[in-house]
């Protein structure tokens, strides 16, 4: 089911009393849907799970007549969560009906912030480095929990409310109100300088904060939320400075369960970059067209995605851990003992569409990646060439001539000097065609060239690209992009070059199955890559076996198809849209809804 919605009071740069809010050329997701659109074969800014009718409440009138019915309650949540508004909001309605408060505020047990920083700067790296270490602290290492815990109700008030990140260290005997924030809006919050780092003093550059969100704050927050999820009463989503949207937990659940056995698609977010380009803005419709350009599309990068509920049109996004925390068996199946809360495989778009080249880069070998930045799986890429002009190119792989040490003399001088290379005399150039896969396990140099429609299929690590050479160009903010000569070359594979470039890193396509109407074509992947990659092509409906395994899949050529699991569910995705069929939907009907052959890649794990 697809949506229109408003856009009026959507500007990027959005307000609330005179402060910026957020800092983004994004629309805000809006409360409420207003109205369906019949045009069902569009892409889905907005893909929603529908709970059915009463399950989603809206507005903080309604969550303080929740608590009041309480009288003593825990609001926990994420970083980056407005909390002085939210309980503005709330006590405004206390106040109104003549109810005393007790508001205890869990940042006032932060230990002192010096102390916060000593905490947490061993996992932050060098000051100038992109890169820190996974924390292996727990969140309750940041707050003076002895202290936060003498803080119990005062009965001489009518609610007690105990509100912040680490309510639930209070240890209070009462039901425990959980608001979530998406991570893109913690990033567009970030960037306004409107939130801070947990324990910070105050707001730093973005570049900074996002290193600690990500590799602290994030880290400890998600594993209090995965031992707390069995404690919570109501889920809110937090992403609306002046609204809200809540649900109790039984009917949360009751969607996760739904969603690990049936067919879901996660909320996509768009991002313009120094090389980006126009595919996705001249054909996505209700993004924010008043943008230099789109780079990225985060088709499901599940540490950053979300996944939206609906119930009378309400929304509710909630981040996508959750379904990990409480599915992570039916979700995976097979491979659930061995990736346990983490979610493997990641669907991205690159879009270079009239923009420019990536980078050329390379990624952390698994050891590497272990030792370096406490990841437990390492950034083992392929490029999907879902569309592309004439003469596109891919740079992978090396020369059969190349010198390690010249070309890192090149790469030195080049950054030293602002001095252009041939990159061509070190790294191959190929020329991209529609449905093409190029292999780019660890160590491997490589480039998406400009004029691409990079569907990216890979782990799902992301943000460990070492850049040895960026064309000379600043990044959007007229800023030098980082160079990480250093870490590339302590990774890089000089074997992959010559004739083994085209032997290897190319993906070899044939038809494994095939019958009236249809085909099956394997698409194989790298030994190295522990995902493989099928292509179903079919004309009118093909039935497919999960065996146990989760599938990720995109419609790359068609119109549209309906997606039927066992279990009943039924959803429409169109062309470009990601969706997942998780392990225990153990079987589903592919329908092609439109001209031609359908073409629909179906990755998933060996």
């Amino acid at each position: 089911m697809n949506f229109k919605q408003s856009n009026a009071n959507n500007s990027s740069q959005q307000e609330t009393d005179g402060a910026l809010f957020r800092k983004t050329s994004q629309y805000l997701m809006p409360v409420k849907l207003n109205g369906t659109d019949t045009a069902q074969h569009e892409y889905n800014i907005y893909p929603v799970s529908s709970l059915g009718a009463g399950k989603i409440f809206n507005g903080f009138s309604s969550l303080a007549d929740y608590i009041a019915g309480q009288k003593t309650v825990v609001i926990d949540g994420y970083a980056g969560v407005f909390w002085s508004r939210i309980m503005t909001a709330l006590n405004e309605w206390f106040t109104a009906k003549g109810l005393t408060i007790n508001w205890i505020e869990t940042s006032a047990y932060l230990k002192p912030t010096e102390e916060v920083e000593k905490l947490v700067s061993p996992f932050l790296g060098t000051t100038d480095s992109v890169w820190g270490t996974k924390c292996t602290l727990q969140l309750h290492d940041l707050y003076m929990v002895d202290q936060l815990a003498k803080q119990i109700p005062d009965n001489s008030y009518n609610i007690n409310i105990v509100i912040g990140p680490g309510a639930a260290l209070s240890g209070w005997d009462a039901p425990l109100i959980y608001i979530d924030l998406p991570k893109n809006e913690l990033q567009f919050r970030m960037r306004a300088g409107s939130i801070t780092n947990l324990g910070a003093a105050g707001v730093e550059e973005p570049f900074n904060m996002y290193k600690r969100f990500y590799f602290v704050d994030w880290v400890l927050l998600n594993a209090y939320k995965k031992q707390n999820l069995d404690k919570i009463a109501i889920i809110a989503d937090g992403q609306w400075p002046n609204n809200i949207n809540w649900m109790h937990a039984a009917d949360f659940k009751a969607g996760l369960n739904h969603l690990s056995q049936s067919v879901f698609r996660v909320r996509p977010w768009f991002e313009p970059g120094a090389w980006g380009g126009h595919w996705i803005r001249e054909r996505i419709k209700n993004l924010n067209k008043d943008v230099v350009n789109y780079a990225w599309s985060f088709e499901l990068i599940v540490p950053e995605n979300g996944l939206v509920f609906e119930s009378d049109s309400y929304l509710l996004e909630v981040s996508f851990d959750f379904l990990m925390f409480h599915n992570q068996q039916q979700v995976l199946g097979a491979h659930a003992a061995r990736f346990g809360d983490e979610f493997p495989i990641r669907f991205d778009f690159l879009d270079t569409f009239e923009g420019g080249n990536l980078s050329i880069q390379c990624h952390p070998k698994l050891k590497y990646i272990q030792e370096n930045f406490g990841e437990t799986i390492t950034q083992d890429e392929t490029y999907y060439i879902l569309d592309c002009q004439d003469k596109a190119q891919v740079y992978l792989g090396f020369q059969e001539s190349i010198d390690p040490q010249e070309f890192r003399t090149a790469l030195e001088n080049s950054q030293t000097e602002s001095k252009e290379i041939e990159i061509t005399d070190y790294v191959q150039s190929h020329t991209a065609q529609k449905h093409d896969l190029f292999l780019i396990p660890n160590g491997t140099v490589h480039s998406a060239g400009a004029n691409n429609l990079v569907l990216e299929i890979s782990a799902t690590p992301y943000i460990f690209t070492f850049k040895m050479y960026d064309w000379l160009r600043l990044d959007l903010d007229g800023n030098p992009r980082p160079i990480n000569i250093d870490h590339a070359f302590n990774n890089l594979d000089f074997g992959r070059k010559g004739q083994k470039v085209q032997d290897e890193l190319i993906s070899k396509q044939a038809v494994i199955q095939q019958g009236e109407g249809w085909q099956l074509v394997h698409v194989p992947t790298h030994q190295e890559h522990f995902y493989d990659v099928h292509r179903v092509e079919f004309d009118s409906e093909i039935t497919i076996e999960t065996n146990n395994l989760c599938h990720v899949m995109m419609l790359v050529e068609g119109e549209a198809v309906s997606v039927k699991t066992a279990d009943g569910t039924e959803q429409v995705f169109a062309y470009a849209e990601t969706f997942v069929v998780p392990a225990a939907a153990k079987s589903y009907v592919l329908t092609n809804l439109g001209k031609g052959r359908a073409k629909v890649i179906k990755a998933f794990l060996k």
